[in-house]
């Protein structure tokens, strides 16, 4: 099949895309290369059934000609990171909500089945872990910036469904917990490759609030097979799945299984997260997914443990020497923990 990948070349993107050129599918992926890395996809140019475009997604006549070209769309194009949704919140709404609406526009008008992918961050401030797909959410309010990316990818959700139900076009919505592997880089706030570049450099790891935090963390290569499988699913059209990990662990607990995998001497730092992020910012104390319905429809499940994960990424990070700095708010309160 041919298929077009939207945010291809990023972490995720070109672990799919990666796949399936190995399964024998010819690959387009477009990419505005804001968060994604020629780096991640350079390998896969030399097979000729690899095609990298560089432009965004919301460009209406190069989607419309992609689109027209290709069987089967995965919307991974996204803006994503706590960090970039905080500092930036009308670039998330704007991508999250207009490519989409791009996406799914060109893929009526030429009937093609998207796979949209949405997020763990649709169940907000919820308690009841773990998370199923049907389950209520609970959004903060909209003074809180933080909660610009929930609502976008809520709002991306309802316009998928709805293409599905009034228009009959074969929509699949993935959300995705948290996510970790290769390729994946900290800039954005994402914590395993943060913490694991914080330990090698011998820098501090930064633990923002009280690090009681859990969550649970799934390797992007046990991702991948399910995107793969739920795009060649008929039955998952019109339906909303849960991708991710069940395995909790508080994020304190995160930060000292890297600090001892990589051997560092970093402190370990607890900064509050109004110093780190934005004031009144607020976090999900518990992120577990409910995976019963992905399970049962195609027996997926993650297979992947936590420390191969990291010892991974800190291989890599390792591979790549310094680099990607981490860029942080200066703090005036932080607390040594370890």
């Amino acid at each position: 099949m041919r298929y077009l990948i939207t945010g291809g070349a990023g972490f995720i993107g070109s672990h799919l895309s990666e796949a399936l050129l190995a399964a024998g599918h010819q690959v387009t992926a477009i990419d505005d290369l804001s968060t994604g890395r020629m780096q991640n996809v350079q390998p896969l140019t030399q097979d000729a059934s690899f095609q990298l475009v560089v432009e965004t997604i919301t460009n209406a006549t190069v989607m419309d000609r992609l689109v027209s070209e290709c069987d089967l769309i995965v919307h991974l194009a996204a803006a994503v990171g706590v960090e970039l949704i905080v500092r930036s919140p009308v670039h998330t709404i704007e991508t999250n909500v207009l490519g989409t609406e791009t996406v799914l526009r060109t893929a009526r008008r030429y009937r093609k089945k998207t796979l949209i992918a949405s997020t763990s961050e649709i169940y907000g401030k919820l308690n009841n872990v773990p998370f199923s797909e049907d389950d209520d959410s609970l959004i903060g309010a909209t003074t809180h910036h933080r909660w610009a990316y929930a609502t976008s990818k809520a709002l991306d959700e309802f316009l998928a469904l709805a293409y599905h139900k009034e228009m009959d076009l074969p929509v699949v919505v993935f959300r995705l917990f948290n996510t970790i592997g290769p390729r994946q880089r900290g800039r954005y706030g994402m914590v395993v490759p943060r913490f694991a570049r914080q330990a090698l450099s011998g820098a501090d790891i930064t633990v923002y609030g009280d690090g009681q935090q859990s969550r649970c963390f799934c390797d992007v290569r046990d991702v991948v097979p399910a995107i793969m499988e739920l795009a060649a699913e008929p039955q998952a059209e019109g339906r909303v799945f849960n991708v991710g990990a069940q395995v909790e662990i508080a994020i304190l607990d995160l930060a000292h299984k890297v600090k001892e995998m990589t051997g560092s001497q970093s402190a370990i730092i607890l900064v509050p997260y109004e110093q780190a992020t934005e004031q009144g910012f607020e976090d999900m104390h518990r992120r577990v997914p409910d995976i019963g319905r992905i399970h049962k429809l195609l027996g997926w499940e993650p297979r992947i443990p936590l420390e191969r994960s990291i010892a991974d990424i800190i291989l890599q990070l390792k591979q790549e020497g310094p680099g990607d700095p981490i860029s942080e708010r200066p703090v005036s309160e932080r607390v040594v923990v370890g």
